[in-house]
């Protein structure tokens, strides 16, 4: 009988907490990082090891996930002077859930391997924290498919499906696509939310009047009340949205698409950011529109 996978998480963050949880509720064996070790402690009390470093996590693992803000991150976790690639023996496979440009995966990868001889697997998700927390997250991988086959049972944990879509950079190209949508969808929601709260409509109202509708979607049913309500919590910032809609527009760049509607989104949430709500929730964003319309009825 084979012996359970060794797992390792570094990035306890929004997603990184739910995800860890998820793990350890499989009853695997998860040694955690994260540049805080204050936020180690609740997952130790879970069952999780807390690891000092990368490189001391690396070396007691045989699959390491990160899950990380952006690509400078990923760089340093992985390559720094304590970094995943200086482990005496470093995992056989690297799960990245982070959101990255495709090419920087790319050359990520190929870095990875001249240096450890393992398998880098581009596997970012969505779904959110209520997802990562219900064990139904997407996730979108690219690598080889017998290394994909190989840790999609441990990905199961938080994830309801894990798709190959091609190899090394297609998980975030994938990734990239669906943050298309989730942005221009974001977008339409904040000027209808405004739109039907200055016309007098009860915007409480609007997601159960349209559900099963062509309008109706995941992001309407869970953006919508919290424009209603603001949360107390960010479950996703404009600054996290931002920070993809760049890598977006990068690619599309390389690809010589052209985009008309991401632009403007782009530019929507660039506003965002400088009137200092880089860190509010997504759902937020609506505020930009409502100030911009002048006094309501």
């Amino acid at each position: 009988m084979r012996a359970a996978p060794r797992i390792g998480f570094c990035g306890i963050g929004r997603m990184g907490e739910p995800m860890v949880r998820r793990l350890l509720a499989a009853g695997h064996n998860v040694a955690v990082w994260n540049r805080s070790s204050a936020k180690l402690g609740p997952l130790a009390a879970a069952g999780a090891v807390a690891r000092g470093t990368p490189q001391e996590l690396g070396g007691r693992v045989d699959i390491a996930l990160l899950c990380l803000g952006d690509g400078k991150a990923v760089e340093d976790v992985v390559f720094g002077e304590h970094g995943l690639a200086h482990s005496a023996a470093p995992p056989r496979y690297l799960v990245d859930h982070s959101t990255l440009s495709p090419a920087l995966t790319r050359a990520l990868a190929d870095r990875w391997t001249a240096a450890t001889g393992g398998v880098w697997i581009d596997a970012p998700v969505s779904g959110g924290t209520e997802g990562a927390a219900a064990g139904k997250l997407a996730v979108m991988a690219g690598g080889p498919a017998d290394a994909i086959e190989s840790v999609a049972p441990v990905l199961r944990a938080f994830a309801s499906r894990v798709t190959r879509m091609g190899d090394t950079g297609a998980g975030q190209t994938t990734k990239l696509a669906n943050q298309a949508i989730v942005a221009t969808t974001l977008a339409g929601l904040a000027e209808a939310f405004v739109l039907a709260k200055r016309s007098g409509i009860d915007t409480a109202a609007l997601p159960s009047a349209l559900q099963g509708g062509w309008a109706d979607s995941v992001l309407l049913q869970t953006l919508w009340p919290r424009m209603v309500t603001p949360p107390e919590h960010a479950t996703g910032t404009v600054r996290v949205m931002l920070k993809d809609l760049d890598a977006i527009a990068g690619l599309a760049e390389a690809s010589a698409t052209v985009q008309r509607v991401l632009p403007e989104v782009r530019r929507l949430l660039q506003d965002a950011a400088r009137r200092g709500m880089g860190d509010w929730d997504l759902s937020q964003v609506f505020r930009i529109g409502e100030a911009d319309s002048g006094p309501g009825t």
